[in-house]
């Protein structure tokens, strides 16, 4: 939702920030390996109960994530491979934040709790997937309640007052599951618009059109009123021109 309404004018704020950061030769995969050193360490940070030091990494996590598009769109570095490295890698961190958060309620709440940041997980993937797959099909595939930019500043909150990290993560359940329904829809319609409209031919339409193709014939029924099946007509061998 953030991502759909102001990310053009998000990037065209860091434009300035990208080209001083290419000036200095800093590479944009390396920003983006940053982020996935920060977000493990979040993760470790949130499992051993400490949120304060979880927020400052997870906001060092995502900073990397958000200047490494505008450095390598800054520096000419944009390619199909930074593109590929960069989604991996906030999936990769997605898994070590949420696996800390999992970690923690295992080890203070117990019981089936870690099950719910898995959950979280697991549908965070899928709406990942599902655009992914949508756009390599050629279809729109953004969009939705819940996107990754949504999911950082929930579990941003969650870590600022850690009361309420159950309640959150209930919320970032339902709101990613409605997520996933919506851009399944919203490819679905696009890919339906795409298929051409068939229809069944009736039984008239077929014994036309059997009896007005040439290289069929009927044939009699037999001496119990039995009609075979159509065969094909035998082909007139023409003499050869001499």
């Amino acid at each position: 939702m953030l991502d759909k309404r102001w990310r053009a004018d998000f990037e065209r704020g860091l434009k300035p920030v990208g080209k001083g950061l290419a000036r200095s030769g800093l590479s944009p995969d390396l920003l983006t390996a940053a982020g996935l050193v920060f977000a493990a360490a979040t993760a470790v940070a949130i499992g051993l109960g400490e949120f304060r030091w979880g927020l400052l990494l997870l906001a060092l996590s995502a900073l990397p994530d958000v200047l490494d598009g505008a450095v390598a769109k800054a520096s000419g570095r944009a390619s199909a491979r930074g593109a590929f490295f960069d989604s991996v890698a906030d999936r990769v961190a997605d898994g070590f934040v949420l696996g800390g958060v999992a970690w923690h309620l295992g080890v203070t709440e117990g019981g089936g709790w870690p099950v719910l940041a898995y959950a979280v997980a697991g549908l965070s993937f899928l709406v990942s997937y599902e655009r992914a797959r949508a756009e390599s099909l050629g279809f729109a595939g953004k969009g939705g309640l819940m996107e990754r930019a949504e999911r950082i500043i929930l579990l941003g909150l969650a870590f600022l007052v850690p009361t309420y990290l159950i309640p959150i993560l209930w919320v970032m359940l339902v709101l990613t599951a409605v997520t996933a329904v919506q851009r399944f829809v919203t490819v679905w319609r696009q890919a339906t618009a795409r298929v051409p409209r068939e229809r069944w031919m009736t039984w008239r339409e077929l014994r036309d059109l059997a009896s007005s193709t040439p290289a069929f014939r009927r044939t009699e029924p037999d001496a119990a009123g039995h009609r075979p099946a159509l065969r094909p007509r035998r082909e007139r061998r023409r003499p050869p021109i001499r």
